[in-house]
């Protein structure tokens, strides 16, 4: 598997790269090169007197890059300029990544303020897989909020056809997962699924034991966004796995509200899944 790892070398981005455990999950589930990527803002001009960000970020880079190749990874850099979430897709887009990766402080008072606007704008429009990796966020030396990223999984269904294509992530995810909470929200503002949802979460649940996961599920009524971030607290996965798009109409052209929320709000780590490329 091919990542891109997005990082504006801030300290939560360097505590997120340079933690052992999280480098040993990535491997585990098969990734085996890197594209580490930072970007310089259109608005920051290399002229400006006595900044010389192009050479500081490829000096940091480098040092990341020396974690990496450590770690047993191929490692490739680039430094280039624009708009970060466009160029950090187009960069993924160009390597046929597997997945996109960034850094990301934990939660703030503000509840719509939770990850920067990086990670939002990727969240929005990424076309392959995106780990949103927390790191504390009040820290000066900040560390990641869950060393152990796929130990513990908590799955958020709506039995949607892209809910199906982020179950299928687990088919990676499995070797470094442990156990699995699997849930399904009945929403009074959504028809309900046919079938009985606990017999269908229950078939999942199967399928992971075969894949060695002990799983478990449970169906809630209520806000589903609202439902899964309770689900969250109680279960304290270390990655909440959710897909990008819904059922409804208006999900098939930005992301829906509920996984917009989800990767905003959560407390740990988000695993999102988009529809593929093609979509």
């Amino acid at each position: 598997m091919r990542a891109v790892y997005a990082t504006d070398l801030s300290a939560a981005s360097e505590a997120a790269i340079e933690n052992e455990t999280c480098l040993e999950c990535l491997d585990r589930i098969g990734v085996e090169e890197i594209h580490l990527v930072t970007v310089v803002p259109s608005n920051v001009h290399s002229g400006m007197p006595g900044m010389d960000f192009e050479g500081r970020r490829r000096r940091a880079l480098d040092r990341y890059r020396g974690v990496m190749e450590s770690a047993g990874f191929g490692v490739e850099t680039h430094v280039v300029r624009g708009t970060p979430y466009r160029r950090i897709n187009g960069i993924a887009d160009a390597v046929t990544a597997d997945m996109t990766i960034v850094g990301s402080r934990g939660q703030s008072p503000l509840a719509n303020r939770v990850i920067g606007s990086t990670a939002r704008n990727l969240a929005r429009t990424t076309v392959v897989p995106l780990l949103v990796n927390r790191v504390e966020r009040e820290a000066e030396q900040p560390d990641v909020l869950a060393e152990h990223l796929f130990q513990r999984v908590l799955f958020a269904t709506d039995f949607s056809e892209n809910a199906e294509r982020a179950f299928d992530a687990f088919s990676y995810l499995r070797h470094a997962t442990q156990t699995a909470r699997l849930v399904h929200v009945r929403s009074p503002k959504e028809p309900d699924v046919d079938g009985d949802p606990e017999s269908r979460l229950r078939e999942l649940a199967d399928t992971l034991a075969q894949w060695d996961v002990d799983a478990s599920v449970e169906v809630r009524r209520g806000d589903p966004a609202a439902s899964i971030l309770d689900a969250e607290a109680e279960f304290q996965p270390t990655t909440t796995l959710v897909g990008s798009r819904g059922r409804s109409r208006l999900r098939r052209l930005l992301l829906g509200s509920v996984s917009e929320e989800v990767v905003a709000e959560a407390r740990g780590n988000v695993f999102l899944v988009p529809p593929p490329r093609s979509a």
